[in-house]
C-alpha cells in the first residue's frame, strides 16, 4: 500500500544500500527530535548531532529543512497507519473498539501523556506553514477514519451495530475525541482526559448497538 505523501519524499533510485541506510538514519532521527522537541524547535544541526552525520551528508539527501520534514510526516504517517491498521482491519465488534482504545490509552500511558499523537502534533505545527506536509497529513487521518469507518460497517453487516448508524460519522467523532484527548493529555501530562473523551465517543457508538 502507498503511504500518504510517499511519492513526493521517496529517496532517488540511484542511492546505494549505504546511501538508503544513511537517509534512512537521518530521518529517524529528525522524527524522534520533532516528537519531542516539536518541528520548529529541530534544528538541522540537532539532527546532524542524533544521526552522526556531516553537513555534506544531510545536505546530499535533503535541500533544506522542509524537505526532511516532510519525509518525517511521510514516515510518521506510515509507521501509525500500520500500527492501526494491526487493530483496525481486524474489528468486527464493540469489545475490539474497547480494545483499541485500551491499547490506545496504555501507549500514552507510558510517557504520561506527553508529546501527544505523533501526527496530530505535527498537523498542529505545520498545517498553516505546510500545504504539502498537510495534504499528507490530512491523507493519513482520512485513512485512519476510514479503517474505524470500515469496521464499523462489518459490526453492521454482522448485525451487532444499528442499520440507523453512519459509520463515516462516528467514525470521524471518535477521530476527533481522540486527538483532543491526545492534546489535552499532553498538555495536563495525564492521560484521563484522553480516557474521557474516548470513553464519551464509545458510549455513544454503544447506543447504537443491537445487542
Amino acid at each position: 500500500m502507498t503511504r500518504p505523501g510517499s511519492a513526493t519524499v521517496a529517496p532517488p533510485r540511484q542511492l546505494t544500500a549505504r546511501g538508503l541506510a544513511t537517509r534512512a538514519r537521518i530521518v529517524d532521527a529528525a522524527a524522534d527530535l520533532m516528537y519531542v522537541k516539536g518541528v520548529n524547535a529541530t534544528t538541522l544541526d540537532d539532527v546532524r548531532a542524533a544521526s552522526s552525520t556531516s553537513k555534506s551528508q544531510l545536505y546530499q539527501h535533503f535541500a533544506d529543512k522542509d524537505e526532511l520534514v516532510r519525509a518525517v510526516v511521510s514516515r510518521r504517517a506510515g509507521q501509525v497507519l500500520e500500527r492501526e491498521q494491526g487493530y483496525l482491519e481486524r474489528l468486527r465488534s464493540f469489545r475490539g473498539l474497547q480494545r483499541w482504545r485500551d491499547a490506545l490509552v496504555q501507549r500514552n500511558a507510558l510517557q504520561n501523556g506527553a508529546y501527544g499523537c505523533a501526527l496530530g502534533s505535527m498537523a498542529s505545527e505545520l498545517s498553516d506553514q505546510d500545504d504539502e506536509a498537510r495534504q499528507t497529513l490530512a491523507e493519513a487521518f482520512a485513512e485512519w477514519t476510514g479503517l474505524i469507518a470500515a469496521g464499523l460497517r462489518r459490526m453492521q453487516d454482522a448485525g451487532s451495530l444499528s442499520s440507523a448508524a453512519d459509520p463515516e460519522r462516528l467514525a470521524v467523532g471518535l477521530m476527533a475525541a481522540l486527538q483532543g484527548g491526545y492534546l489535552l493529555a499532553e498538555t495536563q501530562h495525564d492521560i484521563t482526559p484522553m480516557e474521557t473523551a474516548l470513553d464519551m465517543a464509545l458510549d455513544h457508538i454503544r447506543s447504537f448497538l443491537t445487542t
